[in-house]
């Protein structure tokens, strides 16, 4: 079997795990509304791509997307981030107090710049990074799942929930769209979220 073959077969299989992640995630928070109601309320402390301090509090003031990824991610991130700045671009004047942050799991290999410059070309997401131990706390805030998949040839890769998160301006959890969710939806989420 060709190297290139096997390859392919990783990725596929890790998209596939991120994708249950996902589901699971959106199942858990569906059948058990007073624990979803608590998302994002524990205590982390990170900072941001241009060194600002990045906490629960960051989130209050505005409303938020939030994302779980990494900067090696071979598919599911950098289709994400193609399609927050879709919606921004789609929403216009109406995206202007819309935030969005894109949190490292991979904080081993993402630092404050490498995940600054990967955001960058959006032009509207803003990198997070930090200790391995306060990135634990924040996705454990979130119920985000993550883990470091080995492949061949001591690399790595992750495994993580895929969904984005919706944060209304007091911080609080509104909801997610999934990963590829159709646009309409995902723009008729993001028009609830701005609304208030």
């Amino acid at each position: 079997m060709a190297l290139s073959h096997i390859r392919t077969v990783l990725w596929t299989l890790v998209a596939v795990a991120a994708l249950g992640a996902t589901g699971l995630y959106v199942y858990t928070t569906m059948t058990r509304p007073a624990q979803a109601v608590a998302l994002g309320q524990g205590d982390y402390e990170l900072v941001t791509a241009t060194g600002e301090a990045f906490n629960r509090d960051s989130l209050k003031g505005s409303p938020s997307m939030l994302f779980f990824g990494f900067t090696h991610c071979p598919d599911v991130c950098p289709t994400s981030l193609a399609e927050m700045a879709v919606w921004y671009e789609a929403l216009g004047d109406e995206a202007d107090g819309l935030n969005a942050f894109f949190v490292s799991v991979d904080p081993e290999r993402d630092t404050a710049e490498i995940i600054g410059d990967y955001v960058s070309w959006t032009g509207r997401v803003i990198g997070v990074t930090g200790s391995p131990d306060e990135v634990a706390k924040a996705a454990k805030s979130w119920g985000v799942y993550y883990a470091k998949v080995p492949l061949e040839g001591g690399d790595y890769t992750m495994d993580h929930t895929a969904s984005v998160f919706l944060v209304n301006a007091n911080g609080e959890f509104e909801g997610t769209i999934a990963y590829r969710e159709n646009s309409d939806t995902a723009l008729a989420k993001l028009r609830r979220l701005l609304q208030g």
